[in-house]
């Protein structure tokens, strides 16, 4: 009897498992999959980042696989209609700080969405100086604070070029309550906006990136676009991931020297703050299970066959792929931290 038990079982089993496998074989996107981002710009990270994974879909599913640079709010409504599959999206945590910043045309993407694999982290997202600046240090920044100088730092308002200005008033409103009202913000657009307040002498600090930035560290002191870093929210791991050579003249040593622990803004007494801009994919709400599976068994398979991994590197992305149920839960993780940080200074 227990034999006959055992034998059911087994073929049970093996029954379940080819169904499983039958159904993620039926599950095929359309032969046209467009993935359209939160971005307008066809020169910018997230199209880069996703130009990168959409040939590496196209090659392994054996379809045509468009990236579309329609902008955040024109993207979740276009996601929003289409629950069949044949648009998704990718975007990074701006789809989260919007929301959290109560931006116009953001949601709650853990409620109005479905949140896919994530595919790669933007190590480069920087806090820097005018070159001949006295400040030497983010520490020195918030002393002054504590000390009630005002110190201006340009930011775009409303998400990845916030938050670490965000954690910067936190860490003043913990170790020095009452002075962070001396950080204030310089509200601008465009990163060349940013950029052009610190020359036109309106801001102290801005927010910016390696990739955007690096040039102008190169210049002599005397240059009036001359920059230096002074922080890099990223990870200490996630920067060692990059390759030796970093970018541009700034190697991957130098580049951390501007990483926790080098550098310290605590987020709440007892951790430093770190920002790593992870990128991920988003879904409709409805869009079958079956083809969120096809997409991470093939990303799964795409990452494990090491070569897009080479591809993200020379472009200064660090790879960083989880599947859907793993990348939902450390996102939401990561969203929860954030918001106690924007909430604090509410």
């Amino acid at each position: 009897m227990k034999k006959t038990i055992i034998a059911v079982a087994l073929v049970t089993t093996t029954l379940l498992t080819m169904l499983s496998a039958n159904v993620l074989a039926a599950a095929q996107f359309p032969r046209n999959l467009r993935i359209v981002i939160g971005s307008t710009s066809t020169g910018g990270d997230t199209y880069q980042n996703s130009s990168i994974v959409a040939e590496a879909l196209a090659q392994k599913l054996g379809i045509n696989v468009k990236v579309d640079a329609v902008g955040a709010t024109a993207a979740f409504n276009t996601l929003k209609r289409i629950s069949n599959g044949s648009t998704i999206m990718i975007f990074h945590d701006q789809a989260y700080l919007g929301y959290l910043y109560k931006q116009k045309g953001y949601e709650n993407p853990f409620e109005a969405y479905r949140i896919g694999p994530t595919i790669a982290i933007n190590p480069g997202n920087a806090y820097l100086v005018a070159k001949n600046s006295a400040y030497k240090t983010v520490d020195e920044m918030m002393t002054a604070c504590a000390d009630g100088t005002t110190i201006r730092v340009a930011i775009q308002p409303g998400g990845v070029s916030e938050i670490g200005y965000s954690a910067l008033k936190n860490a003043i409103h913990i170790q020095h309550p009452g002075k962070e009202s001396c950080m204030v913000a310089v509200n601008r657009g465009s990163q060349s906006d940013k950029n052009q307040a610190m020359f036109d002498g309106l801001a102290d600090l801005i927010n910016g990136s390696v990739q955007g930035n690096e040039q102008y560290t190169r210049l002599p002191a005397n240059d009036q676009k001359a920059m230096r870093f002074i922080w890099l929210t990223a990870r200490k791991k996630t920067i060692e991931q990059a390759n030796p050579e970093g970018l541009g003249e700034t190697n991957r040593d130098m580049l951390l020297e501007y990483v926790d622990p080098n550098v310290n803004v605590t987020q709440d007494g007892s951790r430093n703050f770190t920002f790593d801009k992870e990128f991920f994919f988003l879904f409709n709400k409805d869009m079958d299970e079956a083809l969120v599976a096809r997409l991470d068994k093939a990303l799964t398979e795409i990452f494990a066959e090491g070569k897009i991994q080479k591809t993200q590197k020379r472009t200064f992305f660090i790879p960083n792929f989880m599947p859907s149920q793993e990348a939902e839960a450390y996102l939401k993780n990561k969203m929860d931290q954030y918001e106690k940080i924007i909430d604090s200074l509410q």
